[in-house]
């Protein structure tokens, strides 16, 4: 028997976002998201469920939410003691920091309690705690409910996520005026339990983590509580998987939400290569959908100029269509079930990329290069 005829699921199989907005509202409780390391399943226990299709009505995959067009587009960074802790140029953080400091919450996915969360604020010492990428699937199942509060009593609410995330929130919550929405250009999302798997293989015990960054400006490389895994010019293997699109959850790959056409009211990512002069501590690309958008942008303390968006669309693949499953995706897989170890998979699949960042992290160790910092 196929899985797919064995149990009852939200949305196609093995295409769940993990958005879990079918989980917070399904009145019943009868709605689990299993993790799989390669994909995600909404399940639905057939006992519990009385078939309202509640659940059905919010997935970002049975109801795609509305996607428009950006009205403007800029590029730019901001104040230095803001983007030099951002990953990119800091568009992000000046952008919460003006929200909050006019009355507002934001509520958007940080790392606590060995967990990669939303959590929503209005105190501009949180903000920092937002800051940098993150390349891993995030939990925002416990969000859900404090974002509807908010808005109930009349709260201005800023969400910031994924574009799958940011249409679960929409799908909930679209009738408040007072929700505004970001969304991040997003190459695709691996399940947590891979990044968990090589965290072990380095021989770091999860618990003792406080603090995960997985890219500094234009660097990227994962350090763990504030420490670099890897010399600052050899890849470690989660990244080396993660650039090379090959470790993320199978719905990424055909994910609905990569296009020019936006979900959100503004979208960040990078601005690769416009400002070459500028890029080595990180260009922010603005896309805005609504005046609200706009407004977002016009409050913000930023430095911007203008940017051809043309070529934007070109440096950042997703504004056209999802990231292609690499080729070596299915031996990855295959041995990561059969041994558990990461490295072992990830070099399976990337021989001769794992053996180049081999080669540089030796001839560092050797000193015939240098590392920088």
């Amino acid at each position: 028997m196929r899985k797919s005829e064995k149990m009852s699921t939200v949305c196609d199989i093995d295409m769940c976002t993990g958005c879990r907005a079918c989980e917070n509202v399904c009145p019943k409780n009868a709605i689990r998201i299993e993790d799989s390391i390669g994909a995600l399943n909404a399940i639905i226990d057939k006992e519990k469920c009385v078939d309202c299709d509640t659940c059905k009505k919010v997935c970002p995959n049975e109801v795609l939410c509305e996607l428009r067009e950006p009205i403007f587009w800029k590029q730019g960074w901001a104040p230095e003691e803001i983007r030099q802790h951002s990953a990119s140029g800091g568009a992000a953080s000046a952008i919460i920091m003006s929200f909050v400091k006019k009355g507002g919450y934001v509520v958007s996915c940080l790392f606590e309690d060995g967990d990669f969360i939303f959590k929503a604020t209005n105190n501009v010492k949180d903000i920092n705690k937002f800051a940098g990428s993150k390349y891993v699937k995030s939990n925002p199942q416990n969000i859900y409910e404090e974002i509807k509060t908010l808005l109930s009593r009349g709260e201005k609410v800023l969400f910031i996520g994924l574009p799958c995330q940011v249409a679960g929130v929409i799908s909930l919550y679209r009738e408040y005026e007072e929700l505004y929405t970001m969304d991040l250009i997003c190459h695709g999302t691996p399940s947590p339990s891979l990044l968990k798997q090589y965290i072990s293989d380095e021989g770091i015990i999860w618990e003792t983590i406080t603090q995960i960054d997985f890219r500094n400006n234009n660097r990227f490389g994962i350090s763990i509580n504030g420490s670099r895994i890897k010399p600052n010019r050899v890849l470690d293997s989660y990244l080396l998987a993660f650039l090379n699109s090959l470790n993320y959850t199978e719905n990424c790959y055909s994910c609905r939400y990569a296009s020019i056409k936006r979900v959100s009211d503004i979208t960040l990512g990078d601005a690769w290569g416009q400002l070459s002069d500028k890029m080595d501590k990180g260009v922010s690309l603005i896309l805005c959908q609504s005046e609200k958008g706009i407004a977002l942008l016009e409050t913000a303390e930023l430095h911007l100029e203008e940017v051809d968006l043309s070529a934007a669309v070109d440096a950042n693949h997703q504004l056209k269509h999802p990231s292609n499953r690499h080729i070596g995706r299915r031996r990855f897989m295959k041995s990561l079930k059969k041994n558990g170890n990461f490295k072992r998979a990830v070099f399976i699949a990337l021989p001769i990329a794992c053996i180049k960042q081999k080669l540089k992290d030796l001839l560092i160790e050797l000193h015939i290069i240098k590392d920088y910092v």
